[in-house]
């Protein structure tokens, strides 16, 4: 019978070891390693995701992971800090982000930053 208990999600990179290291070591996750040696990601209240190598991978081009935060400006402080980039994207019509990335008064703050692979991570003002 179907049932969501135990769902993840997961996404694709073309360096697991380079992976590894950015959410464990930058950002400062919990990681592991499942029996076939792809990385899991461990998040709060029990939630994981699982990352898996891909030879041909291409980046997300969406938000793969978003990380609530209660403060997106010091989120943004904290990542810098650590040479995580969050001006990926530039001013735009369509992305109208401010100098340190933030795009404000368009939903919650949100400031968008990319994994090693390129795929597309954000921290978003928590409600």
């Amino acid at each position: 019978m179907f049932t969501a208990d135990g769902a993840f999600s997961g996404f694709s990179v073309d360096d697991l070891d380079a992976a590894e290291r950015f959410y464990r070591d930058v950002l400062g996750l919990t990681t592991s390693r499942n029996e076939m040696g792809m990385l899991l990601l461990h998040l709060g209240s029990g939630g994981r995701v699982l990352v898996y190598p891909k030879p041909d991978h291409e980046p997300a081009s969406f938000t793969i992971l978003d990380f609530p935060v209660d403060d997106v400006d010091a989120a943004v402080d904290d990542l810098r800090g650590r040479g995580v980039d969050t001006t990926i994207y530039n001013a735009s019509r369509l992305m109208p982000v401010d100098a340190k990335g933030v795009m404000r008064g368009h939903g919650p703050d949100i400031a968008w930053f990319t994994d090693p692979a390129g795929n597309v991570l954000a921290v978003v003002a928590a409600s």
